[in-house]
């Protein structure tokens, strides 16, 4: 999972690099047409033309870059990819959510270890995404439901390709 989670924000930030060597490009070969693209992102927001290019005039002669990647593209320094931080996140999550499925492995019989363990996992997975939705402020059961049926898909699915190459219990 960390390592899937680590190859995804990478290239997103792989993505952001290139963005910005090409937004660098554009402010050394053609500054009149990126200062009248700022001053049309604050146009836009709801700024005069006026205000608007002396805004965009005061940013670019601050930090150009910094300015277009912030208003141009939406990267900020907050807001960037970060392979490594995500990497751990995923790893500590997953860790995590295995606890309780792990939990019932131990305690129930193996004769009612696999639908007791899928119907745990599901419904730890409805319970996780009803608090995940109650501290995003989300819908609870539209949330509930999403993750329990993503979960159900993906657990189908494993069972389906187990059972036809012969490995499902």
């Amino acid at each position: 999972m960390a390592a899937g989670e680590y190859v995804s924000v990478s290239s997103q930030a792989d993505t952001e690099s290139a963005d910005l060597a090409r937004e660098k490009k554009e402010l050394a070969e053609n500054p009149k047409q990126e200062h009248a693209e700022l001053t049309a992102i604050y146009v836009k927001r709801g700024l005069d033309e006026t205000l608007a290019s002396s805004v965009a005039a005061q940013l670019m002669a601050h930090d150009a870059l910094t300015a277009h990647a912030r208003d141009e593209l939406g990267i900020s320094d907050t807001l960037a990819a970060k392979p490594v931080q995500a990497a751990f996140a995923s790893a500590g999550t997953f860790a995590a959510g295995a606890l309780l499925p792990l939990l019932i492995v131990l305690l129930l019989p193996a004769s009612t270890l696999m639908w007791g363990l899928a119907g745990s996992s599901l419904f730890f997975l409805a319970l996780l995404g009803l608090i995940a939705a109650r501290a995003g402020g989300s819908p609870l059961l539209v949330s509930a439901a999403r993750v329990t049926f993503w979960g159900a898909l993906a657990m189908g699915l494993t069972a389906g390709v187990g059972a036809l190459f012969g490995v499902a219990a």
